[in-house]
């Protein structure tokens, strides 16, 4: 098995998919470096216009530090609107689940329909080879030989070559998404790459500076892009029609009032606003009766979960895997994997989990291996 970053690099043409921060600039010194012909794109995504703050992942601020990479490294740079497609697949998207009761994952559906979707199509019709981006992950090549009888006219056996694409948690486990990557297909792999999946953090900053890149010491921003607010809440209160309605235990008795049940998950600490003994978690979320149900014992049977099902998944060999197989699974972003089984659409934990939130993403593991996932069903 070898690193795909290391084959056919005679002057392929690659487009670098330039955020204006730290990560993709050092993937972009990277591949320069290897000598592929590089061109850098900058995305632009929705905003609300009455709000006076700028989208963060594409700020004039963003888009002048990726210009000043692309030029620092010496190649073309191109800024690509993509507001109104950004705006349909990810924020629609978002408000629709959170107001049907769910807890949606917009990286994953940015990821899916905007930058492995409408942006590797746009960089293939600039005659691009590959698309790169920053993400910390290993994209790794494998290659079988199936031996098959031959025809008369062979005389003896021939011999298939296999070859497979596949993605491997990044070296940086603190900094690894390839969980929000498991919707790619292998004919979407074969054109992307993925320079830091070796690297740490700190090197991909010591490697920028290296470089002399203007955004080496920039800090990073880990909150939902298109909220101008470190949290989601008044954002949501913005765009969607509340209606407060009841806080109960699960005894029926009435400790409080909530704004509006899209603004709560499950395991729910902060923004529940009500006194008592507490800390009181979410342990459950009726639409029916408009009630939010709450408890302080983080125990309580309305947390934890064994098994459920998931829904529209992918498995990035194109192929489920085995019946039987030992499979690692992750409810969260930087969550534990944990030991599980798969049968059909069910998924079977091998301990109890607490606040298994509908809407977000289950996502699977052989050891390192990403195999793919699905969403988490109501």
């Amino acid at each position: 098995m070898s690193k795909i970053n290391n084959l056919n690099r005679n002057k392929k043409k690659v487009a670098i998919a330039l955020s204006g921060g730290v990560d993709s600039a050092a993937a972009a010194a990277i591949l320069k470096s290897q000598g592929y012909d590089c061109l850098g794109i900058f995305l632009k995504f929705w905003h609300e216009a009455e709000n006076e703050e700028e989208n963060k992942c594409c700020s004039a601020q963003a888009t002048d530090d990726a210009r000043r990479v692309a030029q620092k490294l010496g190649f073309p740079f191109y800024v690509l609107n993509f507001k109104m497609p950004f705006k349909k697949s990810v924020v629609d998207e978002f408000l629709k689940q959170y107001k049907n009761g769910l807890t949606p994952n917009p990286c994953v559906r940015c990821n899916q329909f905007i930058k492995f979707g409408l942006l590797l199509q746009k960089a293939r019709l600039l005659g691009c080879d590959y698309l790169a981006t920053g993400h910390y992950v290993r994209l790794t090549k494998s290659v079988t030989r199936n031996k098959r009888q031959g025809t008369r006219e062979t005389k003896g056996n021939l011999s298939r070559v296999a070859c497979r694409l596949s993605l491997r948690q990044a070296k940086d486990k603190q900094k690894d998404q390839s969980y929000f990557l498991y919707t790619l297909k292998q004919s979407q792999l074969k054109h992307l790459l993925f320079p830091l999946g070796n690297y740490t953090k700190a090197r991909a900053r010591a490697l920028a500076k290296k470089y002399r890149l203007p955004v080496y010491d920039k800090p990073e921003s880990q909150e939902i892009c298109f909220v101008p607010e470190k949290k989601h809440y008044n954002f949501l209160k913005r765009h969607l029609k509340l209606k407060p309605g009841p806080i109960k235990e699960k005894t029926g008795k009435i400790l409080g009032g909530h704004e509006g049940l899209p603004l709560y998950t499950l395991g729910q600490r902060k923004g529940i606003k009500i006194g008592g003994t507490g800390p009181f978690y979410v342990s459950k979320i009726n639409y029916q009766t408009n009630t939010l149900y709450v408890s302080s014992d983080l125990n309580d049977k309305l947390f934890l979960t064994k098994k459920f099902k998931i829904k529209d998944i992918n498995w990035l060999s194109g192929q489920a895997p085995k019946a039987g197989q030992k499979l690692g699974v992750r409810l969260r972003h930087q969550a534990k994997i944990i030991p599980a089984k798969l049968k059909g659409q069910t998924v079977y934990l091998a301990r109890l989990q607490r606040a298994v939130a509908p809407g977000q993403s289950a996502v699977f593991y052989a050891g390192q291996e990403l195999l793919g996932g699905g969403v988490i069903k109501k």
